[in-house]
Order: structure tokens, then C-alpha cells, then sequence
């Protein structure tokens, strides 16, 4: 009776066993959204997929600052995500049971969507070998990759036949914004420099005085060593360095700075051409109001509509 008893218990012990370690080795639930559950691993591969898809655009502090803006709102992203991808399949069961062709064809994953979107990921890369290793060293597999570009296809579908059916813009809107806001239309004056580089001060300083004086730069190349470029500026486009825009811009027609030292070289400019300010008339313009006001709407419609969403839905954050 004893030998059974332990018998008993040694089974029940490794049924015991094998049941905690499958507790154990499940993956840990960080949010349930409706019916679905968003686990660790499910943040971690999105994490993953995002880096190596950055790491092809951005490098050193830029990627890094790019993935810590990423990583801040990546959970709140995924829900989101999750709500549109559930509409969205929804949305498609009822297109499909009322035999609804256009809402099927809107909102269907086509065949060689996925196919196309990994190859454009491949663009990136080399070689097919570089993309997956990329893909190992972050410890996910192209279906991983796959999956999640299914998800985001089927957001992207249910987007574009919900929501950007909802945004309109009239002619009228385009014109309006731009006679309340003409100012922001000035082209800005456009100055063409000059820019002689030099490695030393002394010569800088010499060859700057004798550009002051009316010699001309062809001559003086033969007694200095220098390099020659011209560079066009508009202060309205904040494209110079600080301290190279507060030169520029107060320089007179033909006038000569003093040599400017930047890192471990001297610069000096002349100014050749100035190009006047005008304002744009509207004709010019129309399409990027357009565009701005249209992508101002879809964001307001994007936030109320995922507003809705999150309201009727069930979210839980643990």
C-alpha cells in the first residue's frame, strides 16, 4: 500500500511538474484587448521588427534616439493596432456573409501584398543572407515579419475604406488658409556666396583683403591655396549653421567677410547674387495646403475614430 501511495504521488508529482513548467514557459500577458491577449513576446518581437526595419534608416545616436521615442508608446501602438485589426476582421466576415464585393475587395489581404512589402524591406539590404541574419541576431524568423505585415496590411485596409472616406477638403478650405496665413507663403531672399576655405588665418586674413581691395579670386590662386565653392541660402529655410547665417545675412552686395573659423579651418565669403523675397501666389501653393490640411483632418478623424474603438472595446493593462 505504501509503494502505491508513492507511486501515486511520484506521477502526480511529474504531472505537477510538467504543468508548472508549462506555466512557466508561457509567455507572460501584458494586455488583453477584447478577446486577445498582447504578451511579452508579442511586445518584444514588435520591438525587435521595428529596430531592425530603423537600423536600415538611421545609425549611431539617431537610431538610438529613434528607438527610445519608439519604445516609449510601443504598447499603447500595439493596442491600437490591435483595435483596427479587429475591426477590420470583422468588418471583412460581415462583407463576406452579406456578399458585399467592394467592401471585400477593400478590405481582403491580397495575395502578393505580403510578397511585395518583404521584398521592399529586402531593398535595404545586400542580400537575402544579410536580411535574415539581421533578422536572427534580433531573434525573430521571416514569418514573424510576415505576420505582422498581414496585421498592418489589414489596418492599413480598414483606414483607408473607414476612415479616409471620411476626409474632405473643398476648395474654398484650401483658399481660406491661405489668405489667413499669406505670410507663412514668402519665398525668403536667396543669396549666393562664395565660400574661399582656407587652412591658415594668416593667409585667410590676406587673401580676404585683397578680395577687399578688387582683386579678383582667378588671381589670387596662384600666390594662395585654397578650395572655391558657391552655396545659395535662404534664411526662411534655416539651412546655415548659426554662425555662418548671422555672416551671410548682413552682408552687402560684392562685400567680403573677415575669415570665419570653423573646426580647424577659415572660411571667407563674398556675397555675388541676391535673388529678392516674393510671396507665392496660390496656383503654386494649392497642392501642399491641400495635402497639410488633408493629413490635419485625417489625424482628427484617425484620434476620433480610434477614440470610438477604445470606448466599446474591452482593455485591460496589467
Amino acid at each position: 500500500m505504501r509503494k502505491i501511495l508513492v507511486l501515486i504521488l511520484a506521477v502526480l508529482g511529474c504531472q505537477l511538474s510538467v504543468y508548472c513548467g508549462q506555466l512557466l514557459a508561457a509567455p507572460k500577458i501584458i494586455a488583453v484587448v477584447n478577446n486577445d491577449a498582447i504578451t511579452e513576446k508579442d511586445l518584444d518581437d514588435a520591438f525587435r521588427i521595428f529596430r531592425v526595419q530603423l537600423s536600415r534608416q538611421f545609425e549611431g545616436k539617431e537610431l538610438e534616439d529613434k528607438i527610445k521615442e519608439m519604445k516609449k508608446d510601443l504598447l499603447e501602438r500595439i493596442i491600437e493596432g490591435r483595435l483596427m485589426f479587429q475591426e477590420g476582421t470583422q468588418m471583412l466576415e460581415e462583407a463576406r456573409k452579406n456578399k458585399d464585393a467592394y467592401a471585400m475587395f477593400r478590405l481582403e489581404i491580397k495575395s502578393d501584398q505580403v510578397k511585395t512589402k518583404i521584398k521592399e524591406m529586402k531593398k535595404s539590404y545586400p542580400s537575402d543572407v544579410e536580411f535574415e541574419n539581421d533578422l536572427k541576431k534580433e531573434g525573430i524568423t521571416q514569418a514573424d515579419v510576415e505576420s505582422k505585415i498581414r496585421e498592418q496590411i489589414m489596418t492599413d485596409n480598414v483606414i483607408d475604406y473607414w476612415v479616409r472616406g471620411q476626409v474632405k477638403i473643398r476648395p474654398d478650405e484650401v483658399t481660406d488658409f491661405y489668405n489667413k496665413n499669406s505670410k507663412d507663403f514668402d519665398t525668403g531672399e536667396d543669396r549666393e556666396l562664395l565660400v574661399v576655405t582656407l587652412e591658415n588665418e594668416d593667409l585667410a586674413k590676406s587673401l580676404s583683403y585683397n578680395l577687399r581691395t578688387g582683386q579678383k579670386i582667378e588671381d589670387l590662386a596662384t600666390r594662395y591655396s585654397f578650395n572655391v565653392n558657391t552655396l545659395t541660402a535662404n534664411k526662411n529655410k534655416g539651412e546655415l549653421r548659426k554662425d555662418i547665417e548671422d555672416v551671410a545675412f548682413k552682408l552687402g552686395l560684392n562685400e567680403v567677410t573677415n575669415p570665419v573659423k570653423i573646426e580647424d579651418k577659415y572660411y571667407v565669403f563674398v556675397l555675388q547674387n541676391i535673388t529678392p523675397s516674393r510671396k507665392l501666389v496660390l496656383s503654386e501653393v494649392q497642392s501642399k495646403v491641400y495635402n497639410y490640411l488633408y493629413r490635419i483632418k485625417m489625424q482628427e478623424e484617425m484620434t476620433k475614430w480610434l477614440d470610438e474603438l477604445k470606448k466599446k472595446a474591452y482593455i485591460k493593462i496589467s
